[in-house]
């Protein structure tokens, strides 16, 4: 086994260099071969000061969180940060690149932190439902102020170089070798006097009042994130406590946070994303084929959103319409959705003349000649898509990637009329496609698994979450949406009324119950794809009928007086909904919320189920992936498939039994896996991939 902590002196001062691929995870063997090596210097006389290092992409990317809720290993996580404290001797961190979670708390247990000019420190365990367990919570407030701390660690997000060392959190940045500036600011520090551990550094804390305030604004999120009250805590902990007590408090509260099923809930969604990247039947050493050029099939609302994601990574993207007309108008409407970013101070003027710059209109498929990877995002009508991929398949150079955005049509069918399936596949993107991150790439009959590493590798430039799911009617997302719509449609006929159905989904987390987002969509929508499927929808069909297409003739299922973007509950709707029922020959009655809940959300995990025993998906996390990505489900609940693990499958299953006897519906019965897993007493989360 490599050594994982290479240990020299250079002129008087110790340098231990980390090297735990890929990125110096923290380990129970490299914490032993730290502390070892800090023991080390502190032991040799002719060690004056010691400079953590690190090889690698990362410096250290945090604590190994494959090792949560196992018993813990010494040294612990805490015993190498105490041991840094303590040291008699100066200790400075050479940060070179990302210094994470445990790795900044490595690095602020320091005497001193050095950046390389690429280097990025930050606290992100709030976005695993957790909060810095080894001190991070006291010594961060100690360097930059209580208030900018606590603001670091809630967002989450890691600061620049430039940023950390003007918040105070490193203490300067090195042009050239980092490793030698680190070595003589150790030596300069351990000339002189001995400088005091953060630990001891309460002046930094600043003022109480501004700490105060910033808790004031974060404390709204604390209802469902319960990490981020006790970040609150934890920080206000240093003005109440001393050092020790605060690490004690801290420890308490990580420790309940890591027994938090919201908590669990989270890092099951930072698994589930890193394993949703390992496309199942994907040799490894699979190489990407090179997209320096892009094109997309129509400028409507999916089109110009899918170039503007192209644009927006730097890659140059052609824009195809029918007409010049059109085509223009397309480019337009892709500028109005910069201008508004500007407006709003998110994008700069010069990053929008940028990407504009990226942006080219042209009239015609063989426009597409000269692109990598074309996406067609026309009209979804499948025959129609025959013909333009019979054409594309034609027109562009071999090797192009030809990709359909269809929501739910058959990617099989389009890749049929070509000469090459295994160069098609489908790459779902979702609305507004330049904000939503979810990617669902769909593999056919015959794409191949270069061309799925093309689509995936895409994705993640374009940053986006890439599933690769499998070819049935509405895939994965759009076909468990498909269960939930039913069903919340039968609710109103049942004697539920939309306000009623939509906090029972608000209430369990989403941001819009189903109904207001139709209402926002355009009730049109549904009703074009169910006249093209055969579908049906008795409540939703006779509100189109009516007129009422939802915000954009200002009544749907709500009414919007004055443009108002807030649905108010109108009476016609009511009425309109007992009309229809009475001739659906339905009986309604009185819902409690807990049934409409169920009624929602358990027919999606049947679905789920029957998704998994078809391989539609290869792992119970995709779908949860799907979910989170695609359909806002709320984060803490871990994904539909999760949320059913956590509650127990044979509470899902007896419940699903219930509903179908109760309304004669037999696609409630619970789906043959789930019926197995439940009877085992067993979980999703036992499944294999694949």
């Amino acid at each position: 086994m490599a050594e994982l902590v290479r240990f020299e002196v250079v002129d008087g001062v110790g340098v231990a260099t980390l090297s735990n691929p890929p990125v110096n995870a923290l380990s129970a063997a490299l914490r032993a071969a730290l502390f070892g090596a800090v023991k080390r210097a502190e032991a040799d006389a002719a060690v004056r000061a010691l400079v953590i290092a690190a090889e690698g992409r990362t410096f250290i990317a945090g604590a190994d969180i494959s090792e949560f809720g196992k018993p813990p290993a010494s040294p612990t996580l805490a015993d190498l940060v105490a041991a840094l404290d303590q040291a008699s001797k100066p200790v400075v961190a050479a940060i070179h690149a990302a210094a994470l979670g445990g790795g900044l708390e490595v690095a602020m247990a320091c005497t001193a932190r050095l950046l390389g000019p690429k280097a990025s420190l930050g606290l992100p365990e709030v976005k695993l439902g957790l909060l810095p367990g080894s001190g991070g919570t006291q010594r961060a407030p100690r360097l930059m102020g209580a208030a900018a701390a606590l603001r670091l660690m809630v967002q989450g997000d890691p600061l620049p170089a430039k940023a950390a060392v003007e918040a105070g959190l490193a203490d300067g940045i090195a042009e050239g070798d980092l490793v030698a500036a680190a070595r003589a600011h150790a030596a300069a520090l351990a000339a002189g006097p001995t400088p005091k551990p953060v630990s001891a550094r309460d002046e930094g804390l600043g003022s109480r009042e501004a700490f105060e305030a910033e808790a004031a604004k974060l404390a709204a999120r604390a209802k469902d994130e319960p990490q981020i009250a006790d970040c609150i805590a934890c920080v206000r902990a240093c003005f109440d406590m001393n050092f020790t007590d605060g690490v004690a408090f801290e420890r308490a509260a990580f420790l309940r946070l890591l027994d938090d099923p919201r908590s669990k809930a989270l890092r099951h969604v930072f698994f589930a994303e890193r394993e949703a990247a390992k496309i199942a039947g994907v040799p490894a050493g699979t190489k990407p084929r090179e997209v320096k050029r892009a094109a997309v099939l129509g400028s409507g609302t999916m089109g110009a959103g899918i170039a503007m994601c192209f644009a927006n990574a730097g890659i140059p993207v052609r824009v195809i319409e029918t007409d010049e007309a059109a085509s223009a108008k397309g480019i337009e409407r892709i500028r109005g959705t910069y201008e508004a970013s500007v407006k709003r101070g998110s994008l700069t003027a010069e990053a929008r003349d940028a990407r504009m710059a990226l942006i080219e209109g042209a009239v015609g498929l063989e426009s597409a000649a000269e692109a990598d990877l074309v996406v067609e995002a026309i009209f979804e009508d499948l025959d129609l898509k025959k013909q333009v991929f019979a054409t594309l398949d034609r027109v562009t150079k071999p090797g192009t990637v030809l990709a359909s955005n269809t929501s739910y049509l058959d990617i099989d069918a389009m890749a049929a009329v070509t000469s090459r399936p295994g160069d098609v596949l489908g790459m779902h993107f979702f609305s507004p496609a330049n904000v939503m991150k979810l990617l669902e790439i769909v593999r056919a009959k015959h794409t191949s698994a270069e061309a799925l590493a093309t689509a995936a590798e895409v994705g993640r430039k374009l940053k986006k979450v890439p599933v690769v799911v499998g070819v049935c009617f509405g895939f994965v997302g759009n076909r468990m949406l498909a269960q939930r719509s039913r069903q919340a449609e039968r609710l109103l006929l049942e004697g539920a009324s939309p306000a009623q159905v939509d906090a029972a989904l608000t209430g369990f987390g989403f941001k819009m119950g189903p109904f207001a987002m139709t209402d926002l969509a355009g009730l049109d929508i549904g009703w074009r794809v169910r006249k093209a499927t055969g579908g049906r929808a008795p409540v939703a069909d006779a509100l189109v009928e009516a007129g009422r297409l939802g915000q954009k003739t200002q009544k749907g299922f709500y009414q919007y007086p004055q443009g108002s973007r807030t649905g108010v509950v109108d009476p016609e709707v009511d009425a309109l909904i007992e009309k229809v029922a009475s001739a659906e020959g339905v009986t309604r009655r009185a819902i409690d919320g807990d049934e409409i809940l169920d009624r929602l959300v358990l027919p999606m995990v049947n679905e789920g189920a029957r998704i998994l025993e078809e391989g539609i998906a290869a792992r119970p996390g995709d779908i949860d992936v799907v979910w989170l990505n695609g359909y806002n489900w709320p984060a803490w609940r871990g994904g539909p498939m999760h949320y059913a693990d956590a509650r127990g499958l044979a509470e899902v299953a007896a419940r699903l039994a219930q509903f179908a006897d109760q309304t004669g519906d037999e696609s409630l019965r619970p789906a043959p896996l789930l019926a197995r897993l439940a009877a085992e007493g067993k979980g999703f989360g036992s499944l294999k991939a694949g």
